[in-house]
């Protein structure tokens, strides 16, 4: 594992609920990590670690290989992927999310 993967995986498993976004969750820098923000504080949750792929070019990068998932934000919960802004829309609106966030 290269030091960038052992770092994101540090962060991923050390932070119940951690986002990695554009941005920061007082200033998103794009639109998809503001709704992802927005979702997750009207699901409830209230320790929201994230980390600004716009100030690590290496995690940036890095992150779209660790889920094998090519945009950001990417959110996990409890070490887990959880997806984009898109996959927690639905599963917001299903509560499934809502159920997670409690879990964690």
């Amino acid at each position: 594992m290269s030091d960038v993967q052992q770092r994101i995986d540090d962060l991923v498993k050390s932070n119940r609920v951690m986002l990695f976004m554009k941005g920061t969750a007082q200033f998103p820098m794009c639109g998809f990590s503001g709704r992802a923000i927005q979702i997750l504080k009207a699901a409830g949750a209230t320790d929201i670690k994230t980390f600004n792929v716009l100030e690590d070019e290496g995690v940036r990068q890095g992150i779209k290989e660790y889920a094998n998932w090519p945009t950001i934000p990417q959110l996990y919960i409890n070490g887990e992927f959880v997806g984009g802004s898109d996959i927690m829309m639905e599963m917001y609106e299903s509560g499934e999310l809502q159920q997670a966030l409690a879990a964690a």
